[in-house]
């Protein structure tokens, strides 16, 4: 997940290249989302510039 304070949150696959797979508004509506699919948190992080 990549956090924006401007703009909002965006979610994006690992497992396939760093592909965005949602948007959303804030961090709580991101967070509610990835707990209700079940995803795991994955260790570290990333920049943005490192996710391109």
């Amino acid at each position: 997940m990549l956090i924006d304070k401007a703009r909002g949150c965006y979610v994006f696959d690992p497992a396939e290249k760093y592909r965005l797979v949602k948007a959303f508004p804030d961090y709580e509506e991101a967070q509610l989302w990835l707990l209700e699919d079940e995803y795991e948190p994955i260790e570290g992080r990333l920049s943005s510039e490192e996710s391109a």
